[in-house]
This record gives C-alpha cells, structure tokens and sequence, in this order.
C-alpha cells in the first residue's frame, strides 16, 4: 500500500470512529429506539436533507472520504450560507490537529480563493502538552470574547465534556484573534475572514493547481536566504510588539509562494509576559527556524538572535527579582539584574 493510500485510510477510520463516538454519545442520552425502526429510502432521505438549512444546495467539488462530507457540511456550512464560500476544491493539507481545504470564494471574498482550516474532532487532536501554552491566556468564546461563566470555567478546570467543548473552542479562538492583531499590524500572515464553530476561512497563498508549500520543502540560494532569513526577523519583531510568541514557529509553519511568505498556525500563541515559559518557547522558535537556515549556508548563532529580539522590547530573559533582594556586590546577583 502506498504512503498515500494509507494517511487516507487512517484518516477515514479516525472519522469514522469521531462518528461512531458520536453516535454512542446519542445512544446514551437518547431513549431507546423503537424496535425494526423503518428506513428512509433514499429519495426521502434527500427530502429530509433538503430542508435542513446549513447544506441546502451546499454540494462541493471535492470528493470526500468516507464520513468526511458530513464534517465539512457541519463546519463549512455557515461560511457557505452567509457568502464567504462557494465551492470546495480539494484537500491541500492534512494534519493531526487539523486539515486545510481549497475553497472558491462567495461574494463576501475580493479574492478567487481562500483555505478553510477544519478543526479535527476534539477527542483526536493531539494536546497532550498544551498546559504549557494556556498558563497566562483566559478562556474565549467563539467570538473571542473572555469567558466569565463560573460553570463553564469550572468545567474547564475539572476536564469535563462540556469543558473540553470550551477549551477546544477557546483553542480556535485564540488562533483566529491572533491572526486578527498580527494581519492588522502588518505582519506576513494569512488574511483571516471569518471563524466559524470549528473553522476558521483565512487568505490563500498558491494557484488553483499548487498550494504554497512550506519552506521545509524549498530550497534558497544564498543571497534570497538571507533576504527571507531577515524578513522573518522582521515579521517576529513586529510579532513581539504585538506581544505575540508563535509558539510553534519552524520552516514548517511558514508558506512560500514566488519570494512571497506567511507564518501560519497561531492557536497555540503565547504572551512574552504572561507565561513563564514564554522566554524559553521563544528562544526554541528562533532555533527551529534557524537550523532551516543554516542547512541553506547561512552562519547564525540562534541563541544569540532570540537573546537580542527579547531585550530590544523590554523583556527580560529572567524572572523579575525585586531589587532589594540582590547583592550589587555578587555577580550572579549582577548578571540577574542585567538580565543574563
């Protein structure tokens, strides 16, 4: 079996067993069926699907997998009733935590196309380590607003179902509001359009046959490796003032398309302020992102880059430790109030 064929595979049983988990969840709230129940045929199964609003007339090019149309209907559905879409394509990634998809634009869209990142199911994404990015950020809705409910917060806190509802909400809210502050101050992200339940619609980089690949996958001459090594550096500095850390940042999550780029892949986003860790994720994204660079014969000293960007804002590389707990004459107390 092909590489290929067998991702496709795998990801059909995942979907099918997000359905399955669904339809057991039902069973269980539901009251027991009635025995022999009869079965739609298949035209009154159209009827019924007719009538429900959010897929009504809602029949797109790409060919989906097995149970996979019905994802798409559920989370693309509003994008395509209020005009933001009105075709899908074809599937241009596929990833653990979600998958992004080629969409014709609606009305609403001054651009051809645009790409729909999917959310997976939540009992499938992989965030096992996301305690490390959540200390700092409050809980958003789905309009990304803080959520101030006790019961849902406690529910948050307590790992519930309606809980993990709101923290998996909360994790695509902070992706989208992020892509909001960084597009508006200019920094070279996807243009982000609108978010839905479990989707976010955002700008598209690439042709309707090729999607931008990632940078992992292109190889620079020396000269433009150093014009695109700068004007990433560029692009985090004003993510910096934006008091954004990517979190996840590496050759990996940033598009190349004809010279051009975007940084992608924001829900994991953290304050250089309001997380302890926030030095030291930052310090590993600009390591990730420089050994891209130096394969393509750039000479840089990654540490020495994360040190300098940090400072230049103000942030200090330590903890704060209050004055009149050091010694002026210790130098480790010295180096601490430098920032060392």
């Amino acid at each position: 079996m092909k590489a290929s064929d067998f991702l496709k595979t795998l990801e059909e049983l995942e979907d099918n067993e997000q359905i399955e988990t669904l339809i057991d969840r039902d069973k269980r709230r539901s009251p027991s069926p009635a025995r022999n129940p009869k079965r739609l045929s298949s035209g009154d199964a159209q009827f019924v699907r007719a009538q429900d609003d959010s897929t009504r007339n809602f029949e797109f090019t790409y060919k989906a997998a097995r149970f996979e149309e019905g994802w798409l209907l559920d989370s693309l559905g509003y994008f395509y009733e209020q005009h933001w879409i009105s075709d899908v394509l074809r599937k241009i990634k596929a990833g653990k935590e979600a998958s992004v998809y080629l969409c014709r634009a609606g009305e609403q869209v001054d651009a051809p196309l645009v790409a729909a990142k999917v959310y997976r199911p939540r009992m499938l994404r992989n965030l096992r380590k996301d305690h490390i990015y959540h200390e700092g950020r409050v809980v958003l809705d789905a309009e990304g607003h803080e959520v101030i409910d006790v019961h849902a917060l406690q529910a948050v806190l307590n790992r519930t179902n309606f809980g993990e509802q709101v923290r998996h909400q909360s994790w695509i809210a902070y992706e989208y509001t992020t892509l909001q502050v960084l597009f508006d101050a200019g920094v070279k992200v996807p243009r982000p359009y609108e978010n839905a339940q479990n989707a976010i619609l955002m700008g598209y980089l690439g042709d309707e046959t090729l999607a931008a690949p990632t940078l992992n996958n292109v190889s620079l001459d020396p000269g433009e490796a150093r014009s695109l090594f700068d004007r990433l550096l560029t692009n985090i500095d004003l993510m910096l003032a934006q008091e954004r850390v990517h979190g996840d940042l590496s050759a990996y999550n940033v598009l190349y398309w004809d010279g051009d780029i975007a940084l992608i892949d924001f829900p994991q986003v953290v304050s250089p302020t309001g997380n302890r860790n926030a030095y030291a994720i930052f310090e590993r994204d600009i390591c990730c992102l420089c050994e891209y660079f130096i394969e393509q014969g750039l000479p840089l000293q990654p540490r020495r880059i994360a040190a300098d960007l940090w400072r230049a804002h103000g942030y200090r590389l330590g903890p704060d430790i209050h004055p009149s707990l050091l010694d002026a004459d210790d130098p480790k107390d010295r180096t601490a109030w430098n920032g060392g």
